[in-house]
């Protein structure tokens, strides 16, 4: 066999694919189409380019699974843990990173190790020999995505994924916002105050709604169906569900204080986190749309504060396609009928950066043991990651198999932990303790020594 890995996609999962084997002593190909083939929602040539948001989300190891699975990547070498790390900004609990210089860092890294080079060719079918890992995420190219539905005999599902716009900060009329994170959170005060924040009355609430609901809206092509994924949902389609839902959501007003009226409590707050080490941007949190791009200016612009906002990006939409995994692949991640072909990341029904990164991480053990002639064990269900692995290679309903991120339903319930709300803290404890032994036992006796 062939000791050489190809990988087919330079995003999260991809990256640390190519990481984690190429650390192993294996030879990498990593086949990233950009800059010859661009996608919609890429801006850079960069690896590990980071296209929606630039948080990792919650960086609390102990009380959080997505926490939780930043720490067992970090136990493991992970390329993208590391590298969030050292790009880190202030964003209260959360794990935000400056995105460009961490996508350069990421690229710098994968570039310059000796075991690994970088392809620019589109791959266009199927391979038929050598050891192959697809790991090209939501934007798949048409020509790849036709030739993986063929081979897999059903429709590729698919939803449409939003992108939330970006402002300069010093359009931000900061006489009516402030900088505060929700309760306070954060060890320093940097964290304390990473989010600016733009509060609302009933009225100005009210009338944001009847315009998010007026305005005009992307069209769908023909054929094409919008079935979003909840933790990602356009802030215009959460209007439709309910005229309080953001109140509740994105927008909720809970565990802020404005700072230029402390006796009034805010109806709603529009929050707004650091997007680059400069501070000179910010995202709108929750704010991913599909409003035409003339719409969102006027829509936005009627938040207080950003009356004058200039923007650097504006929200999009695009497809995001992804596999019935559990239907179609092994517990070693493999394509049951094309076994020298894994998949990761984002098109295997896991969603998120986080999510993405940790089943390449996975998939590039695994090739790496088939490389050398061995099997890995599987990984324990009581860690994060091996709950979202389970998940998606036949734990979860094919039926209805819809996109998940890691939470704490998919691990095996513990005996002896109160249940319920008050037990939560608790319960999240033991979980997060359990995993973190098991995962520690599973990467030592699952080692993968350099050649």
């Amino acid at each position: 066999m062939d000791k050489t890995l190809h990988i087919i996609g330079g995003g999260m999962a991809g990256s640390e694919a190519a990481w984690q084997a190429a650390n192993a002593g294996v030879k990498v190909v990593i086949h990233e189409m950009r800059p010859k083939v661009e996608t919609f929602a890429h801006r850079t040539d960069n690896l590990g380019e980071m296209v929606c948001s630039n948080s990792f989300r919650s960086d609390d190891h102990e009380q959080n699974a997505v926490g939780l699975l930043h720490w067992e990547m970090l136990q493991a070498g992970g390329l993208i843990m590391q590298t969030a790390y050292k790009h880190r900004l202030p964003a209260g609990g959360a794990l935000a990173v400056d995105r460009d210089p961490f996508a350069e860092s990421v690229t710098a890294a994968l570039k310059s190790h000796p075991n690994i080079a970088v392809s620019h060719e589109e791959i266009t079918a199927l391979p038929d020999d050598g050891l192959w890992i697809i790991a090209t995420g939501p934007l798949t190219s048409g020509a790849l995505a036709e030739a993986i539905r063929q081979e897999t005999g059903a429709e590729a599902l698919a939803f449409f994924d939003a992108i939330a716009p970006i402002v300069y900060a010093d359009t931000v009329d900061m006489d009516v916002a402030w900088m505060q994170s929700r309760y306070d959170k954060g060890e320093t005060e940097a964290e304390r105050t990473a989010y600016l924040n733009c509060p609302m009355t009933k009225a100005q609430y009210e009338s944001f709604i009847d315009a998010l609901l007026a305005a005009d809206k992307t069209e769908f092509k023909e054929g094409e169906t919008a079935g979003y994924f909840d933790g990602c949902l356009p802030i215009e389609v959460m209007a439709e569900r309910g005229r309080e839902t953001l109140r509740f959501g994105p927008m909720k007003p809970v565990g802020l204080t404005n700072a230029h009226d402390p006796d009034t409590k805010p109806y709603a707050v529009v929050q707004l986190r650091r997007d680059n080490a400069l501070g000179t941007l910010f995202n709108i949190v929750g704010f991913q749309t599909k409003m035409k791009y003339g719409a969102q200016k006027a829509v936005f612009k009627m938040i207080p504060g950003l009356e004058n906002a200039e923007f650097a990006r504006l929200g999009g939409i695009h497809r995001n396609t992804f596999i019935n995994s559990p239907t179609l692949l092994d517990d070693q991640m493999r394509l049951r009928s094309r076994p020298n072909i894994r998949f990761a990341g984002q098109i295997t029904g896991v969603e998120g950066y986080v999510e993405s990164a940790a089943m390449g991480l996975l998939a590039g053990r695994m090739a790496v043991a088939e490389l050398n002639g061995a099997t890995l064990p599987s990984v324990p269900h009581t860690t994060a990651m091996g709950a979202l692995v389970t998940h998606i290679t036949g734990g979860a309903e094919a039926r209805t198999f819809q996109p998940m991120n890691v939470n704490f339903g998919l691990f095996p319930p513990l005996e002896g932990v109160k249940g319920g709300r008050r037990g939560r803290k608790d319960r999240y404890k033991a979980y997060t303790d359990r995993a973190k032994a098991d995962w520690l036992a599973w990467l030592g006796h699952s080692a993968l020594d350099a050649a």
